[in-house]
């Protein structure tokens, strides 16, 4: 049986989707701990949040698949979910302050 000569590559391309997928969830909780910050930062949190789950589930999935291309299509649609919520919550937060 052959290894998969893409396995490793599958792992970091996951961490990174999770690493990525944290970051702007954190960044503006923070900001709204802020007396100053506007209030619908919650707004772009509430929709943003939920995207970033299902990233993280499609990265995980695709980490642990055994098919490779169904894991790098995976990973593929978690990344993609990532930068869709991404641009939508820092670039939401930017057009409100």
């Amino acid at each position: 049986m052959a290894t998969d000569p893409t396995r490793p590559l599958r792992y970091y391309g996951g961490l990174a989707v999770i690493i990525f997928a944290i970051a702007p969830p954190l960044l503006l909780s923070l900001l709204l701990s802020q007396d100053s910050a506007p209030s619908a930062v919650i707004a772009l949190l509430a929709v943003g949040v939920p995207i970033n789950l299902v990233a993280v589930y499609h990265a995980v999935r695709g980490m642990a698949g055994s098919v490779p291309e169904a894991a790098e299509r995976r990973i593929g649609i978690g990344l993609g979910l990532v930068a869709v919520s991404g641009v939508l919550m820092i670039g939401g937060n930017a057009l409100l302050t």
